[in-house]
């Protein structure tokens, strides 16, 4: 015989589940792969509690998997906000707590009688994760994981104390491992989307009214049994939790898009529609504040013949390697940029100097002196730089850029001429201006 009255959540929840998967395929993310797992484990909650009306073992059973799939769904909504989550001990860790809360529903379900077991079960339930803590301290110590610890712990003590307590001891132990897991979920969610949009809000409020279920439930059954509240109110909270999850996905997917149109596909960096918008705040700066601002072009020696000889793969991997040689050479405050195939510009912010500009395109051109190892190849290739100053080599963006881009062609013909060409000609490159760079003030 089946409890038809879980029909609609199952249903509802269903419904939700879908509209969470068509989101989740645009934004196929770690996190929108683990809370799918954790959807789907509700629906299993749901679909179990349709068989709790069942006679004999089949209710227990059913019972069984439908309060041990709400903790495993819980427990994976926490895993998906756990920066460290791919270490072993994190993996450990939550396969170890899905045993442990299925073994401790299953003894309180099927064996209440049975002290011992009931208290392993707690025990474990505070043990595991603080000896996996231990354990692993040295790999991961963060203050998200003692604060998993903490709670764990906080309900160890809490049901050793007073599960067996007359009366309601067993319905205390029941709702308050759910209780703990859900609490939990509000504070990883809180450490990881500690951002002011609705997605976030929406979220973690939700969360903090599902893991209340499990506290104002014993309170009303314990001072108020004459108050009916109809199970739909218990579950709105997991239908708010499941829309504001959308939400987030779609404020990330969002947040993607608009990163995309931004910066440069394979190397992360700013692209040219970027780099100009910074450039042109860069010089607004500079005007108001009456200091200089440095503009560098970089364009790639020899970065075809790479690209003939090795292929386009090797090609890409050694952007990407320059980008991340370039980023780590200039400050947080200033910008590097994919502007071309093989081109790159910085931006030093205000305040620089024409000095300070050289010296960057000397180290810049420094790290070209040795090959670049490339998985299996050995790459050789040289970069040409040159250098404008804001405002003494133009006072308006387009000239600045030109300026900057004359100097540098002139610096990849004295390197073709003079292939030894040592990095200290750079210097005249940055000071003096061919005729055509003499731009109107």
């Amino acid at each position: 015989m089946l409890n038809w009255t879980f029909a609609p959540d199952l249903v509802a929840v269903g419904l939700l589940t879908a509209a969470f998967v068509s989101v989740a395929r645009r934004n196929q993310s770690h996190h929108s792969r683990i809370w799918l797992i954790g959807w789907m484990t509700i629906l299993l909650h749901f679909g179990a509690l349709l068989f709790t009306s069942a006679p004999g073992v089949v209710s227990v059973v059913a019972y069984i998997l439908a309060v041990s799939a709400l903790a495993w769904a819980g427990l994976l909504f926490m895993w998906a906000s756990v920066p460290h989550r791919e270490e072993d001990s994190s993996r450990l860790l939550l396969l170890l707590m899905l045993a442990a809360n299925t073994f401790f529903f299953a003894v309180l379900i099927a064996a209440p009688e049975v002290r011992w077991s009931r208290n392993l079960g707690a025990f474990l339930l505070g043990g595991i994760p603080l000896f996996v803590t231990l354990f692993a301290r040295k790999q991961v110590n963060s203050p998200l994981r003692w604060s998993f610890v903490a709670i764990y712990c906080a309900l160890s003590a809490f049901l050793l104390a007073f599960q067996f307590h007359p009366g309601n001891g067993a319905y205390l132990s029941l709702n308050a491992p759910l209780f703990t897991v859900y609490a939990g979920c509000c504070v990883h969610f809180w450490f990881e989307y500690r951002r002011p949009t609705a997605g976030a809000f929406i979220t973690i409020a939700a969360f903090t009214a599902w893991a209340s279920v499990f506290l104002v439930a014993p309170l009303l059954d314990a001072y108020a049994p004459h108050l009916a509240v109809q199970s739909e109110v218990w579950n709105l909270p997991k239908f708010v939790v499941a829309v504001g999850m959308i939400l987030l996905l779609l404020e990330d997917q969002i947040e993607h898009n608009q990163h995309l149109a931004l910066h440069d596909h394979l190397t992360g960096l700013p692209n040219r529609r970027l780099y100009q918008d910074r450039l042109a705040r860069t010089l607004e700066r500079a005007r108001r504040t009456g200091s200089q601002a440095a503009l560098l072009v970089i364009d790639l020696d020899s970065f075809k013949e790479v690209n003939d000889t090795l292929g386009h793969h090797v090609g890409d991997l050694v952007l990407k390697k320059v980008s991340e040689l370039f980023s780590s050479r200039i400050r947080r405050s200033d910008t590097v940029a994919r502007t071309g195939g093989d081109e790159f510009s910085v931006i030093l912010e205000v305040p620089t100097s024409r000095q300070e500009a050289i010296h960057v395109g000397k180290s810049l051109i420094e790290m070209f002196r040795e090959p670049f190892e490339i998985g299996e190849s050995v790459v050789q290739i040289g970069a040409s730089v040159g250098i404008a100053i804001f405002p003494e080599d133009a006072k308006e963006l387009e000239s600045l850029c030109i300026a900057a881009d004359l100097r540098m062609y002139r610096s990849k013909c004295s390197t073709r001429n003079s292939p030894s060409l040592p990095v200290d000609a750079l210097t005249n490159l940055g000071k003096d201006s061919p005729p055509e760079l003499q731009v109107a003030d």
